[in-house]
């Protein structure tokens, strides 16, 4: 764990005492081999699961892919964010990179906490940089509420959560993820084992966003630079995911009865949201809004509890990280060229950016789940689970694979086909960097397709 931890605090000084003309270059290099490093994770060798373990942090199967998915974003982030950054003072650019480190860090700490308390703590720290790049370095001058937004949903559903933690060490006298679920149920009277229950998942349910409390997810999208809405989509949701999974082992005799309103709720969530993507006018919103209902798969693939349901969340989450951030990297390279993100005033860019219509059908296609794409597999898994606990719930799954297909193919059209209009005759051509980065998002998902066992958390 130290082999990345260290070098990755080790990147402050180097943002900080580089010279003006090699920041991005080197900060980049040595992000990059970051990253190759904690490929290294992926071969896990223990027979308990557990891997690079010490009394706080450590590595098993469910989290290594999320921690080498945090790894291998940074790099990406700062080669999007190069652009639209570099012509700003020379100090914004080293705090705008010092904010993107300090995040990786926390969410290693996080994924890699084995105590809950520290999980909880690392939680709640990635608020503060991801805070800082929402409202200093969004686009338009609703930033402000949308941090906001952002701010008081996560606190407000992360503070019950404290209290029912304290409750839970108070009872049991650990915390620890490594013996917790061998612990004796709590004996709390019905009323207050409810509340306490709910009080475990609100946070996560927050942050993933379930349906009905997501409305901050859009705003903070929107208004986010780039490397902000890579990391929001690639890995703050997935924060919740894992907690949710992680916790869901000591909740156990009250989950079976309270969890369906949840699952009710996530199910729909799928169809509402689709809905809305379907109407939408504005690109970055509607990446946002697919990401909603992704992760209502998701976190009904969990509340059900059964060990497919658990390594479809997991599947679907990597995918989605890769595929939901290589389509906001495809949005910033249309914004930077046209100054919009409206998708009537920008389409017909196949005829001028031929290459990047290439990019933009391959992640769309892994947005919408083709085979055999891990996508496919997270959603057949999380689909075959849910129909297992209850057939009825094919009827909404279907659906809502329906919509996704649906806006995908509505968000691909309205972007790359028809005429081009009048005001755009005069495009920048795409980069190399840009198709670099492009690439290292889907690569990888092709890869994947490959060794699937290395995302299917303890259940390979």
């Amino acid at each position: 764990m130290l082999k990345i931890l260290m070098p990755t605090l080790m990147l402050f000084p180097t943002v900080w005492l580089t010279p003006k003309k090699w920041l991005w270059t080197s900060t980049l290099a040595q992000s990059l081999l970051i990253a190759l490093a904690s490929l290294l994770w992926l071969k896990s060798t223990s027979e308990t699961g557990w891997l690079a373990l010490n009394p706080y942090l450590g590595t098993d199967p469910l989290s290594t892919p999320l921690l080498v998915l945090t790894c291998w974003l940074l790099p990406l982030m700062i080669l999007a964010s190069q652009n639209h950054i570099s012509p700003e003072p020379d100090t914004r650019q080293r705090i705008f990179i010092t904010l993107l480190i300090s995040l990786q860090m926390f969410l290693i700490m996080a994924f890699g906490a084995t105590e809950i308390i520290l999980f909880y703590v690392m939680f709640e720290a990635t608020l503060i940089p991801t805070l800082f790049i929402i409202t200093r370095w969004g686009n338009q001058t609703e930033r402000l509420n949308a941090g906001t937004y952002f701010l008081f949903y996560t606190l407000a559903g992360s503070l019950p959560l404290l209290v029912a933690l304290l409750i839970l060490q108070n009872e049991t006298g650990t915390l620890s993820m490594l013996t917790l679920h061998y612990t004796k149920p709590l004996s709390l009277s019905p009323y207050g084992g409810k509340l306490w229950w709910a009080a475990c998942l609100l946070a996560f349910l927050v942050k993933m966003p379930l349906y009905g409390i997501h409305l901050w997810l859009p705003k903070a999208h929107v208004e986010a630079p780039v490397a902000g809405s890579m990391v929001l989509a690639a890995v703050l949701l997935k924060l919740g995911g894992y907690g949710m999974i992680r916790i869901m082992v000591i909740l156990e005799p009250q989950s079976t009865n309270l969890a369906y309103p949840f699952i009710a709720l996530a199910l729909w969530g799928i169809i509402m949201t689709g809905s809305i993507c379907l109407r939408q006018t504005d690109l970055k919103s509607l990446i946002a809004y697919s990401s909603v209902s992704h992760m209502g798969l998701v976190a009904a693939g969990i509340l059900i509890q059964t060990p497919w349901g658990f390594t479809g969340a997991l599947i679907l989450m990597i995918a989605h990280g890769l595929a939901s951030s290589a389509l906001f990297c495809l949005a910033n390279t249309n914004y930077e060229r046209t100054h919009s993100r409206t998708m009537l005033l920008a389409r017909g860019l196949q005829a001028v950016l031929p290459l990047m219509t290439t990019w933009w059908f391959l992640a769309n296609l892994a947005n919408l789940a083709l085979p055999p794409l891990p996508n496919l597999m997270g959603e057949l898994i999380i689909i075959s689970s849910l129909f297992n606990w209850s057939y009825w719930t094919l009827i909404l799954t279907g659906l809502g694979t329906l919509i996704t297909a649906s806006y995908s193919l509505y968000l691909f059209l309205m972007t790359q086909r028809g005429p081009l209009p009048q005001h755009m005759f005069a495009l920048e051509p795409s980069h190399t960097r840009e198709h670099l980065l492009i690439s290292l998002h889907l690569i990888p998902l092709l890869l994947l397709i490959l060794k699937p066992e290395l995302i299917w958390g303890w259940f390979s």
